[in-house]
């Protein structure tokens, strides 16, 4: 009975451990998945590659329905790869895409752009702009320029110019150390007091860190001036390095989504991806000695859950993203701004799976759109709820226009009151987001909304 209880345990143990293993592989990129076959074909004796053209009729991975309908669509259609052949002009499917692991700060500046000018010629010249931005976030290029180049007073540029400054990174759109440093302490409602005087007068001083020699000229203590410089040592002068540099690094897509005859099609991209089975050599192992035989039937075993849990992901791969595909239309037929409010519950809801298998199988994956390399995650950027973590910033800025736009203009609505209009509508967010947003959107205070 001892022995029969044991023999239980260690097969929960064992299946609990490849429930672990099958967990891990679905949150492997492509990259990671490659990865990691290589290795288990380095490690373990009892699995090797299948040749390329070798017949493999009886090994053949098995497809579903909407796969093999997909596949006959994408081999019919006149962009397929024969066609291409003829045709080199043709556009042709990326398997590597050039994409930096996180937006540029170009990318993150010109996503803000879209975010924050109505207007568009104020649009036009913030676009414009952002691109004399250095690597460090500053501003090289004087106000007279852009105001020359668009026949603007510079009063105008320096408008669209203060909107850009209120971006992140905090600091971004500087001309100086000193206007870098003003902006994240405003940022902070931090431009005050003792900070405010030490940027604006004293900066060459704090780098020798003279607090003495401070503190007689400004009639504060050394220690109350060595507590501001701590404040101001936590600002980035160089708000754009967090960046990187623009060196781009190639990244395998997960996932490749075409439109073809009217219709999305998912395929999943094992373009490169070698395939492992069980070398025949240790298919007759009954000659062998029991301890040999055992260690060979742990190795196919292993071998043969880790191809199971592979292609486990492939399947939960292919079903999640065709779910987003369907999710997010309108995503794919018009461009960014029209990705949709999405939770992983409504896709793990809609598959009959945990919302953690969702969570886990966009985990570190990226898919090849018409619109570029996209994260997959980033479908659920846009999930709604009484969080702030959960909210768009340019559904909340269109909520707010509408506010402003139909408020009484002898009587406009402060921040404070937008904002208690917002939790109304279950978008909690602070006063001073309140205000950032307003700012961004090129809308003055309430007081100088103000009509008599």
């Amino acid at each position: 009975m001892e022995q029969g209880l044991n023999l239980k345990l260690q097969q929960k143990l064992a299946m609990t451990q490849q429930l672990r293993q099958a967990i891990e592989i679905l949150q492997l990129s492509a990259q990671e998945l490659s990865d990691l076959i290589e290795s288990e074909f380095l490690e373990n004796p009892a699995v090797e590659f299948e040749e390329e053209y070798e017949d493999n009729s009886e090994n053949e991975t098995t497809y579903s329905f909407e796969e093999i309908k997909a596949l006959a669509k994408y081999l019919d259609d006149d962009t397929s790869y024969s066609n291409a052949m003829i045709n080199p002009d043709r556009e042709e499917v990326n398997f590597e895409s050039k994409s930096s692991l996180k937006p540029s700060l170009l990318e993150t500046l010109e996503l803000q752009v879209e975010l924050s000018f109505v207007d568009p010629l104020q649009r036009k010249i913030a676009q414009y702009m952002i691109g004399c931005i250095d690597d460090n976030g500053y501003l090289k290029n004087p106000v007279e320029e852009f105001a020359a180049i668009f026949h603007q007073k510079r009063s105008y540029i320096e408008e669209v110019l203060e909107v850009i400054q209120t971006f992140e990174p905090d600091g971004v759109g500087a001309r100086s150390l000193k206007e870098c440093l003003t902006i994240q302490a405003k940022q902070q409602d931090l431009y005050h007091g003792i900070v405010q005087l030490l940027i604006d007068s004293y900066l060459s001083e704090l780098g020798q860190q003279n607090y003495k020699a401070i503190a007689k000229q400004i009639h504060f203590s050394p220690s109350e001036v060595q507590q501001a410089a701590k404040i101001i040592q936590k600002f980035n002068p160089k708000p754009g390095l967090q960046f990187g540099s623009d060196q781009a690094e190639y990244i395998t897509p997960d996932v490749i989504v075409r439109k073809i005859n009217d219709e999305y099609v998912v395929i999943i991209n094992d373009y490169g991806l070698a395939k492992l089975r069980i070398s025949k050599s240790y298919e007759n192992i009954a000659d062998l000695d029991s301890e040999t035989k055992k260690y060979i039937e742990g190795r196919v075993n292993a071998a043969t859950w880790l191809m199971r849990s592979i292609e486990q992901r492939r399947n939960t791969l292919y079903r999640v993203m065709t779910a987003i595909v369907e999710q997010q239309k309108e995503f794919f037929d018009k461009g960014q701004k029209f990705m949709r409010p999405l939770l992983m519950k409504t896709i793990a809801e809609e598959l009959e799976i945990h919302e953690s298998t969702v969570s886990r199988t966009v985990a570190n994956k990226y898919a090849q759109t018409p619109y570029g390399l996209i994260r997959l995650k980033n479908f659920f950027q846009a999930n709604l709820g009484i969080h702030q973590e959960e909210l768009i910033a340019g559904q909340i800025k269109d909520v707010m226009r509408d506010f402003i736009e139909h408020e009484d203009k002898k009587n406009p609505l402060s921040d404070q009151q937008i904002c208690e209009l917002l939790k109304e509508k279950e978008m909690k967010i602070s006063r001073r987001t309140v205000m950032k947003y307003r700012e961004q959107m090129g809308y003055p205070s309430s007081m100088k909304r103000k009509k008599y």
